[in-house]
């Protein structure tokens, strides 16, 4: 029978890999998860958590203009220091990575830092981010690389940003377009909304939210434009411009906005290059989903994934379901 370094080898240290690394190794197994960037994969550090956070900021706004009516009188505008809070949410993500990281050690999960590629079904190399490779063998090896945002080809794209950006922008965009009528898209409106921003979002669509119910969209739909989010419906971008530091939006039939900052929030695609999937014979989807049957095995025996990567529902308690 081979010998192995590991009984379960991690490729990705987000909710689905951390369950999983930490569950197998509660039940005896000897376990090694690697994680080319910060513990806790999109959701931790670039979507619920920081975007909750800047949610609960907005609704600030909202709670000091009501506080005239219960008596409360303000010495002057209040203005948001765009700094600060991103600095509590930097504190708030670094503390929680910090959590994860003990996740880890407490269930005694050898963690590693680098990129991963798979060389054979029980062969992983892990690339250090100073510079190096090592090689480690485990029985089985478990894909959880999460996913990523998606930006069509179109003129002008290098001067987009996408949602994982949009919590560390270096100034405040005090004009806003968003592309894409997705919940992300939607939330990411309304959050920079609510802190100040004049927002625009252009949607192809008849209606933002396609895939919820009509009464939530419409309903959704109204509350932004009374809230004064200007939603432009079923249009589309032709290209987008540099105007000096800003950016001229250029829609279909020749209308164009201003913005600092244009967003694109079109959807996520998971997140397969450079893991070695197409040598090895992992089978993928049209757009790189790793196949996987009810255990989430994949076409490779010994090679499973889970969570985004394999493109089923993209949520945090899904992937924890599935870890």
């Amino acid at each position: 029978m081979a010998q192995y370094e590991w009984d379960l080898f991690v490729v990705g240290g987000g909710s689905g890999g951390v369950r999983a690394a930490r569950f197998a190794a509660q039940r005896g197994a000897r376990v090694a998860l690697v994680e080319s960037g910060r513990m806790g994969g999109t959701c931790v550090n670039v979507g619920c958590i920081p975007k909750k956070l800047y949610s609960y900021a907005a609704h600030y706004a909202e709670a000091f203009e009501e506080s005239h009516g219960f008596g409360w009188q303000l010495p002057g505008a209040p203005v948001l220091d765009w700094e600060a809070l991103k600095s509590a949410r930097a504190k708030e993500i670094s503390r929680l990575n910090g959590i994860y990281e003990g996740l880890m050690t407490g269930a005694k999960v050898e963690r590693l830092s680098g990129h991963g590629r798979l060389v054979d079904a029980h062969t992983v190399e892990v690339a250090a981010p100073a510079g190096g490779t090592t090689r480690h063998t485990a029985r089985h090896i478990l894909i959880a690389t999460g996913g990523k945002p998606f930006v069509p080809d179109f003129p002008g794209r290098e001067l987009v940003v996408t949602s994982d950006d949009m919590f560390d922008l270096p100034v405040f965009p005090r004009r806003l377009v968003v592309v894409g009528g997705g919940y992300i898209g939607c939330e990411m409106a309304s959050i920079f909304h609510g802190l100040g921003a004049e927002v625009s979002l252009v949607y192809r669509g008849e209606q933002i939210l396609r895939g919820f119910d009509d009464e939530v969209r419409e309903f959704t739909a109204a509350q932004m434009r009374q809230h004064g989010v200007d939603i432009r419906l079923s249009t589309d971008i032709e290209r987008v411009e540099a105007q000096g530091g800003a950016r001229r939006v250029h829609l279909k039939g020749g209308t164009t906005l201003d913005a600092d900052v244009v967003l694109y929030a079109t959807g996520r695609l998971p997140h397969v290059e450079g893991l070695g999937l197409s040598a090895l014979g992992v089978r993928t989807g049209w757009n790189g989903a790793i196949e996987v049957d009810d255990h989430f095995a994949t076409s490779v025996p010994g090679v499973y994934a889970l969570g985004d990567v394999v493109g089923r529902l993209e949520l945090t308690p899904v992937a924890l379901a599935e870890g």
